[in-house]
């Protein structure tokens, strides 16, 4: 088993990197499949969110599993290196509890990533990608991360992407109460948003979609009005606020929109967060007088607010994920023995069945049982201990100490005694 992971994330890479190695939801399970049949990885597993994108393998072959990912969004594996972290064995299983536990996040403590590891580890599962190996790795995850939720503060005093969005749009509008505010996308951060926005009673929610029933359902539950997304150019003028995160590989507000937006609303400022990886604005928009653009990496500042009171759970975090990784590299490391005990066990029973058919061949010509008795356990014991003793009688020097201490602790021998 050679578990491996590697990826790229919002400490080593900018956003204009890690959108270019973002997977589409929907694109997943074909690129899974498509790195195991290409050989790279026995198993695999893409986590991929605005923050980071990473791939968890089960693989003899690490650097065909990273090629296969510079490729696969056509990059030269020279322009990935600079970001990109390996991470083998221990270190694969640390960090994959430490980002489920959300200590690599950028909000410390935000409960999201968990839900999107699980998403992850359901997609490998219906593309067929998610082995034994990664299956358990998996399940321990979840496992540790639930310990360090339930056992320290790691989220108290929790200030969510969500939460910190509003708070952006509170330095620029005197009361949300007074705004119109656009949702572009229906997923689940949106909805974090919306539902914290909507707490602000503002003065009309519209939600914009791709499919006018999802955004209907969202609009519902916040009491807002639904569109599609054909609708946004004319509708666009019309809103003060505007958060955005789709799936769209290209993005949804260009700034010839953004701009006659703004000559309808006679240079009123708009205020909007680009929480989208990649992003759903043309990144030109930010040059636009009037226009507040904040995109996922602008909200680190704000999200460090209550990071001090967090600071004394993450010692104790680290404690229960050092545990925990002790405990999986030791089952690792139990099940890398499984084939060897596994041979023994055939060599073992080849010698039983061989002696036990020469004893009843034997029985059968009306030879004595005692004596037949006898002379299958002396055949038995001589195969049982031919192998050792002859490797104890060929090794020699520094070798036949060490191998000399094997043998005692495998018989538990005391040859002193």
């Amino acid at each position: 088993m050679q578990l491996f992971a590697f990826g790229i994330n919002h400490q080593t890479a900018p956003l204009a990197v890690r959108e270019q190695v973002a997977f589409n939801e929907d694109g997943v399970e074909n690129a899974l499949r498509n790195l195991v049949e290409n050989g790279a990885a026995k198993e695999a597993a893409i986590l991929s969110t605005c923050n980071r994108t990473e791939l968890y393998c089960n693989s003899t072959q690490p650097d065909h599993a990273i090629d296969w990912l510079a490729q696969y969004h056509h990059l030269s594996r020279k322009d990935l290196d600079p970001y990109l972290y390996t991470l083998p064995r221990e270190q694969a299983v640390k960090h994959s509890f430490r980002v489920a536990s959300g200590l690599d996040s950028m909000v410390l403590g935000e409960p999201q990533i968990l839900g999107q590891m699980k998403q992850a580890v359901r997609h490998a599962e219906q593309a067929g990608t998610l082995g034994f190996l990664l299956h358990k790795l998996f399940q321990r995850t979840f496992s540790v991360a639930k310990d360090v939720r339930t056992q320290t503060e790691i989220g108290a005093n929790l200030v969510s992407m969500a939460a910190a969005a509003v708070r952006l749009a509170e330095r620029i509008f005197p009361s949300i109460a007074e705004q119109r505010v656009l949702f572009i996308g229906a997923g689940e951060m949106i909805e974090l948003n919306a539902v914290h926005f909507a707490a602000r009673s503002p003065k009309h929610i519209t939600v914009a979609n791709r499919t006018i029933e999802r955004a209907q359902v969202l609009a519902r539950r916040i009491n807002g009005h639904a569109i599609t997304l054909n609708d946004l150019p004319e509708q666009l003028a019309q809103h003060d606020i505007i958060v955005t995160c789709t799936a769209s590989p290209l993005p949804i507000l260009g700034k010839g929109m953004v701009e006659r937006a703004l000559k309808i609303r006679k240079h009123r400022p708009i205020f909007i967060v680009d929480l989208a990886v990649p992003r759903d604005v043309e990144t030109e928009v930010a040059e636009l007088n009037d226009v507040f653009l904040y995109t996922v990496d602008d909200i680190a500042e704000v999200v460090k607010d209550g990071l001090d009171a967090r600071q004394g759970a993450v010692k104790e975090a680290e404690i229960i994920i050092d545990s925990g990784v002790a405990d999986f590299i030791h089952w690792m490391e139990s099940r890398e023995v499984v084939p060897t005990i596994r041979a023994m066990r055939d060599h073992a029973e080849r010698d039983r069945r061989h002696e036990m058919e020469k004893a009843l061949r034997l029985l059968a010509k009306g030879d004595d049982p005692a004596k037949v008795l006898e002379a299958m356990s002396n055949g038995l014991t001589n195969k049982f201990l031919h192998a050792p003793t002859q490797a104890l009688n060929q090794v020699h020097g520094d070798d036949r100490e060490a191998f000399l201490d094997v043998i005692h602790r495998l018989y538990h021998l005391h040859p002193e005694e």
